[in-house]
């Protein structure tokens, strides 16, 4: 699908430019990486004893990291504390996003001549044949079979299920399934959506996805979360149109096919909260 990508304001390349310069020297880039894998505050001390080098060097290198906000530094005592700031977790994967042109313009809206309505028993042929083509394309699911009607029947909400229609045949699908069954995430959902390999290009993927946003809304959903492989550009970009904003990479989740691979964790607040 064509993607729009926003231009990066100045102001924004800046901010960008110092926090990669900030990573240019490897030994930053494991002081950081220390740090940020700490279950808690470590010292410079610690620090300078498990990567090897001079106090002083490493108190540079924490002082480089502190003045762009990737780290937080606070004494006590005669010991210098050090954190990370939890904010660069997702702030530096949004400045890959949007030196990358992951980041689009405008926001989703359905597009003419694909029509979507709720899902039903006669549909779930195309639901398995699409999602089979997913598969096949290698950057939609760790999936390695499609899965049988009962497993997706039992895992998606009831409505939250919806088929994407043009030309009076079945285009895509969307739906979304429960992230835990704790009622504390009653109203988080992870969204999929798939779209026949015939369809792509004609906006089957955006109304859809505006179609499930919208529904999601309505019926009380706080948060839609999107696992995306980083590989699919265009499909991060079509979730940001739609607000959601990227979390974070997680590397080496699981095996796909014998080799590990990363997604792209993504997200979507409800608007009001």
């Amino acid at each position: 699908m064509p993607v729009d990508t926003r231009p990066v304001l100045t102001d924004e390349a800046t901010t960008y430019a110092s926090w990669f310069a900030s990573l240019s020297d490897p030994t930053r880039v494991r002081l950081l990486h220390q740090v940020a894998s700490a279950p808690g505050e470590v010292t410079v001390g610690e620090l300078t004893t498990s990567l090897g080098i001079s106090q002083s060097t490493c108190s540079h290198h924490v002082r480089k990291l502190a003045e762009v906000g990737f780290l937080r530094v606070r004494r006590e005592g005669t010991a210098t504390m050090v954190s990370v700031n939890p904010s660069c977790c997702t702030g530096l994967p949004h400045a890959a996003d949007a030196v990358m042109g992951a980041l689009s313009t405008g926001s989703v809206r359905p597009v003419s001549g694909v029509a979507v309505r709720a899902m039903t028993a006669s549909d779930w042929t195309d639901v398995r044949r699409i999602y089979g083509e997913g598969i096949a394309s290698g950057n939609a699911t760790f999936e390695l079979d499609v899965p049988s009607r009962r497993t997706l029947e039992s895992k998606w909400l009831p409505d939250h299920r919806w088929i994407a229609v043009v030309d009076g045949a079945v285009a895509g699908w969307a739906a979304a399934a429960p992230v835990s069954p704790r009622e504390c995430y009653s109203g988080v959902a992870e969204t999929s959506i798939y779209v026949g390999a015939a369809f792509q290009g004609r906006g089957v993927g955006k109304t859809l996805l505006h179609h499930q946003v919208s529904a999601a809304d309505a019926d009380g959903l706080w948060t839609l979360q999107a696992v995306v492989f980083p590989e699919n550009r265009a499909s991060i970009a079509l979730h940001h149109r739609a607000g959601f904003r990227t979390v974070g990479v997680r590397e080496r989740i699981a095996q796909h096919h014998g080799e590990w691979r990363d997604t792209v964790l993504l997200e979507r607040r409800r608007p009001q909260l």
